[in-house]
């Protein structure tokens, strides 16, 4: 049976943004968490999943579908990655939905994927924490192949799909079937005068699904748009 996507968000981050972060060295000194949260700060729900063969994750948060945070300074220090959200800038038209977005996230080096990572978060006035579970067999060596690829998020039947292209024309989600070993996500035909710029930037949607097996390797098959039956392992725990 398919249903609806309930929250779909795309969010582009360009390849110098990406470049920033990752650009973060290993080991570098990270004060802990409780010293980087203002008496103010509200925490929020965070999710992540791993994407991009651990080079990189996907921080999802609930909020405007069209007014996605950026990744700012970005460090690592024993286990504990810290993130810094960057809002859109204050006078930015903003849709009022809220909606759960995903965030890219550049990786620095030494963060392995075969231990358990925490990750916290903080933004303008909030700050909150996830977790990833450690999944073996990763390929971290090398540069992006630029290849589609998926990591579930501890919230049951969440998965983020990171794509690559143009930035300013983030696929949009149709529709999500899930049965067994497989979701089919089904993307929407784009107008054909969408001008689209010519860039290639990560782009990141969520997706929710019901009717797969929790307990066994769950596959996504990419169709629509741009897509032809593409098939990405989701990795990690869901």
């Amino acid at each position: 049976m398919i249903r609806r996507l309930a929250s779909v968000a795309g969010v582009t981050l360009l390849a110098a943004g990406l470049l920033a972060g990752c650009a973060s060295t290993a080991g570098t000194e990270s004060p802990e968490p409780d010293e980087t949260v203002p008496a103010d700060s509200e925490e929020i729900e965070v999710e992540a999943a791993w994407l991009d063969g651990g080079r990189m994750i996907g921080i999802v948060t609930e909020g405007s579908s069209t007014c996605v945070p950026s990744a700012g300074e970005v460090t690592y220090d024993d286990g504990v990655l810290q993130v810094e959200l960057v809002e859109v800038p204050a006078d930015t038209a903003c849709t009022s939905d809220l909606v759960a977005r995903a965030t890219v996230v550049g990786l620095p080096e030494g963060i392995d994927t075969t231990r358990e990572l925490e990750v916290f978060v903080t933004g303008d006035g909030y700050h909150g924490e996830a977790e990833l579970d450690p999944v073996p067999g990763l390929d971290q060596s090398g540069e992006t192949d630029y290849l589609p690829s998926a990591g579930w998020t501890d919230k049951d039947g969440q998965f983020v799909i990171l794509t690559w292209g143009s930035s300013t024309c983030v696929p949009a989600i149709e529709d999500v079937e899930g049965s067994g070993q497989e979701v089919t996500v089904t993307f929407m035909t784009p107008p054909e005068d969408q001008a689209c710029t010519m860039d290639m930037a990560p782009r990141a949607v969520v997706v929710q699904v019901e009717g797969v097996d929790d307990d066994a390797e769950v596959t996504a098959i990419l169709t629509g748009g741009e897509f032809d039956d593409v098939r990405v392992p989701i990795v990690g725990h869901d």
